[in-house]
């Protein structure tokens, strides 16, 4: 197999077909954003009275939970291939996502190490009664090993 230059480039493709192309056992860190799943229908406003944008690309866009995780399984098992077994991960999600890719990440065999708290100053509301906003003000990264 051709030697791969990985050093401080950016990948730019399908994630799946390219992390089959790096060599097992590669890298000490891997840090992950994956897609939420996340399409909103109505218009909502953050905190600040901002509009968020829903995310309409095809790539966050999936048919059910059962494609979501066979994706998310499909892509942590080739992380878990290409990381150095003292390596570790880091993944970033939201309520939409995180608890989903945590399942899958231990039944591949992971280990949680930490959840880390990243206070959002400007959060995006999760749900609308009466026109109050109740707000998550965090995202969830998980430290894997």
């Amino acid at each position: 197999m051709k030697e791969l230059n990985l050093k401080n480039k950016i990948i730019n493709g399908d994630s799946l077909k390219e992390l089959k192309k790096i060599p097992k056992e590669t890298f000490d860190l891997i840090f992950a954003d994956p897609p939420y799943n996340l399409q909103l229908k109505n218009q909502l406003t953050r905190p600040d009275r901002s509009k968020v944008s829903a995310v309409n690309d095809k790539w966050d866009q999936f048919e059910s939970f059962k494609k979501y995780d066979d994706f998310t399984y499909a892509w942590l098992d080739e992380c878990k291939r290409i990381l150095k077994k003292n390596g570790a991960i880091w993944v970033i999600g939201s309520y939409h996502n995180i608890f989903r890719v945590g399942s899958v990440i231990q039944n591949l065999g992971f280990w949680i190490l930490n959840d880390v708290i990243w206070n959002k100053k400007n959060p995006m509301p999760n749900i609308l009664i009466f026109t109050i906003y109740f707000t998550v003000f965090f995202n969830c990264i998980f430290e894997i090993f």
